[in-house]
């Protein structure tokens, strides 16, 4: 019989092989949640045998990591910004870029904090649910295209126990919002990719993530213009606009932005020092 060390040393040359970044990383956390156990506990075990049953709870998992199954849809969650949220195939995975984007925003709302805030294409809830626990004050709505991502987003708000103050509507952008509700704060990562740059993105984004979350039409813009040509009439009085975008946008996002009445447009990089985001006030 194998350790539990033998067992994460095999399964990290296994999913390596298989090309799975972070592979011993992922090994760790697959086994660990086989077992019921967290990373540090799997540590102070690594001498202990594993039984037979044990290893048929870590196989299937590695096979599934092995295809290129996300780890997070494996493990049924992740980390956001001090929250742990469900994470599934009924939505995006929340990334890094978009935990910076509430460290920006939180920047720009120090004084006065917002009251009401719009969280556009919620998904898993991840922004909403965020900036609901920074600003407890608030009224946070969120909306998104998709029943399944507002299921989610529902079941993510109770677990993080205020889904009183979260409003969930299934709506296209802001066409199904109550008529004249104007936002201190809209926030939206919206899809922006074209369809030849999904092509190109890891297996694990381009055939398990939901595309329609991902691609817009009109070179990935066309969410955003929607997004921008709209939101001047949701927004309150010096209300912010926060946006992420694709890298390559920000000069086009700009010049339409020109066209809405909103003012001082900014760009902001992200973690990589790329362009990745966009502030705006009404």
């Amino acid at each position: 019989m194998a350790t539990v060390l033998e067992i994460v040393k095999k399964s990290t040359d296994f999913l390596a092989g298989k090309g799975v970044e972070n592979a011993r990383f992922n090994a760790e956390s697959l086994i660990g949640c086989a077992l019921a156990l967290k990373r540090m506990q799997l540590y102070v075990q690594f001498e202990r045998t594993l039984s037979e049953p044990e290893l048929e709870k870590i196989r299937p998992l590695l096979r599934r990591r092995a295809a290129r199954e996300p780890l997070q849809y494996i493990l049924g969650e992740t980390a956001f910004h001090g929250l742990v949220l469900k994470c599934d195939r009924r939505a995006l995975i929340p990334r890094s870029e978009t935990e910076y984007l509430v460290e920006l925003i939180v920047k720009r709302c120090e004084d006065p904090k917002p009251t009401f805030i719009l969280d556009l294409g919620t998904g898993t809830g991840a922004l909403a649910l965020a900036l609901a626990k920074i600003f407890p004050a608030a009224v946070v709505t969120a909306v998104d295209a998709s029943e399944d991502a507002l299921t989610l987003a529902r079941e993510n708000a109770a677990a993080a126990g205020i889904a009183e103050r979260v409003r969930l509507f299934k709506t296209d952008w802001f066409a199904g919002l109550p008529e004249g509700e104007r936002f201190d704060l809209i926030v939206a990562n919206p899809p922006y990719l074209t369809s030849a740059e999904l092509a190109e993105t890891q297996a694990e984004v381009r055939e398990f993530e939901p595309a329609s979350a991902l691609v817009a039409g009109d070179d990935g813009l066309s969410d955003l213009r929607t997004i921008l040509r709209d939101a001047p009439g949701r927004l309150a009085p010096r209300g912010l606009l926060a946006l992420e975008t694709g890298i390559a946008q920000h000069a086009e996002l700009k010049r339409l932005s020109e066209r809405t009445g909103l003012t001082g447009f900014e760009s902001a990089l992200d973690l990589t020092e790329r362009d990745r985001f966009v502030f705006l006030r009404a």
